[in-house]
């Protein structure tokens, strides 16, 4: 009895539910050393317009996260993909929204600053030096349960009083001269550095 738990593999429960974008943390060489590249969203986007981001998107039906990492990067800064050199996957993040976020090392070649206005305003770079030397800042905000109303109150202790728990979320922040990086970007970037570092 149960014997098909003696080689099960356990999953993430409501996995199915979780929407998956990869995106490619872009490396430029130049002469003081690698730099890592940043895009600003196009103001005209209706997600996001004008924030801080590394290049990507949603992984289709018909791709990896590595292929979609590459054709999104492709295709924001007007690419080939024989530009996109990938090293290879990294630690990946989970945001309240249940978005898995998949990053990706990877170097640019030959890259002369070129990106679609349909999706980008502008793109820049920061030393990685700058990444290694210095920590973000950490501030949080605080995450509720909000019960639609629908929900059947009278089926759980306390009704409308239950109390729900009250999580707690990291926000990172890192200030670069006059640009701010932020959020699940600054989040990725912190906790991928173990790995970004050049041996």
């Amino acid at each position: 009895m149960f014997t098909h738990l003696n080689n099960y593999t356990p999953h993430r429960i409501e996995l199915e539910k979780e929407r998956v974008n990869a995106v490619l943390i872009p490396l430029i060489k130049k002469e003081d050393g690698y730099h890592i590249l940043f895009e600003v969203r196009s103001k005209h986007l209706r997600r996001q317009p004008g924030e801080i981001c590394f290049p990507g998107g949603r992984v289709e039906s018909f791709e990896s996260p590595k292929e979609a990492a590459i054709r999104e990067t492709c295709e924001e800064l007007l690419l080939s993909p024989s530009q996109v050199h990938v090293f290879g996957c990294l630690d990946y993040v989970i945001n309240n929204a249940r978005l898995r976020i998949e990053p990706f090392l990877g170097e640019l070649l030959d890259y002369e600053n070129t990106f679609s206005t349909d999706e980008c305003d502008s793109v820049f770079s920061v030393p990685l030096s700058f990444f290694l030397e210095n920590k973000p800042e950490v501030h949080y905000t605080k995450t509720f349960n909000v019960p639609e109303e629908d929900f059947p109150f009278e089926d759980v202790p306390g009704g409308r009083n239950y109390p729900w728990s009250v999580g707690k979320y990291s926000v990172y922040f890192y200030r670069y001269e006059d640009k701010i990086i932020w959020g699940l970007t600054a989040k990725m970037l912190y906790h991928n550095l173990k790995h970004v570092s050049p041996a």
